[in-house]
């Protein structure tokens, strides 16, 4: 099977997470800066099967589309026609960055660690992708 990578996409840094080839697990892969970001998906894609692409679609409590979104959704476009083969969706990313951080708590990280905006980007793409693999499988 090939694997799905969730993006977290952000101004300056994006969050990156894949799963297993069986896609059961969600794991943190990287953070990159957002000017490479496609020139890291493209290599990433020149050696891995990805057949899913999820990209973070931030929405404000009232359900409307975030400010960030005006970035994400040239970038989404761009997704879809340079990978027409993949499967490049949207999904909710709405508190990510608030459970990274608790998750960074919970699991006993220092106060230093818990301030890397990096790796709270890598977690939050992570619990995106662990979001989208619980929705599939309700399905």
């Amino acid at each position: 099977m090939a694997r799905i990578l969730a993006i977290d996409y952000g101004k300056k840094r994006t969050g990156i997470a894949v799963t297993d080839t069986l896609q059961m697990i969600a794991n943190g892969l990287t953070t990159v800066d957002t000017k490479d970001l496609e020139k890291f998906i493209a290599d990433y894609l020149s050696q891995e099967d990805v057949c899913t692409i999820v990209v973070g679609k931030p929405t404000q409590l009232n359900g409307e589309n975030s400010e960030n979104m005006k970035r994400i959704e040239p970038f989404f476009n761009r997704l879809k026609k340079m990978y027409p083969n993949k499967e490049i969706v949207y999904y909710d990313e709405r508190f990510t960055s608030v459970l990274a951080h608790q998750a960074m708590l919970q699991s006993g990280i220092g106060k230093k660690a818990r301030q890397d905006k990096a790796l709270v980007d890598k977690i939050s793409a992570t619990i995106i992708l662990e979001d989208y693999l619980q929705s599939k499988n309700k399905l």
